[in-house]
């Protein structure tokens, strides 16, 4: 699959995607500082979800209607980068096409997927 990642995701996440065979582009990288509108059409110009770590994007989501090819929210503070890395490298696994224009939010020991965008 293919993934756009904001700033707010771990270096580790990153490295274990692409580890996994997922193609990812990462803000940080190309567009540092750039707006989290900037960061979303990004994704979807690229057609893919976006990785972050930021909940305002569930504001542009659901309160301002942008839409989006699917937002994967990381909520995991508290726990160490490789872990982090191994439970949403183990979610994208076992639920990545339902990833896919959807707002999946990953907790500890939870995976929520919606698709009433």
């Amino acid at each position: 699959m293919n993934f756009v990642c904001d700033e707010s995701v771990d270096a580790p996440i990153v490295e274990q995607l692409r580890a996994d065979g997922h193609n990812v582009v990462c803000i940080a990288d190309i567009s540092p500082s750039i707006t989290d509108d900037q960061i979303l059409e990004r994704a979807n110009a690229e057609q893919c979800p976006l990785l972050t770590g930021d909940k305002d994007f569930g504001e542009l989501v659901y309160r301002l209607h942008r839409v989006t090819h699917g937002v994967v929210l990381i909520r995991l503070s508290g726990l160490s980068t490789r872990l982090k890395a191994h439970i949403v490298s183990d979610a994208i696994r076992l639920h990545g096409r339902e990833m896919i224009r959807g707002f999946t939010v990953i907790s500890p020991g939870l995976i929520r997927i919606r698709h009433d965008l």
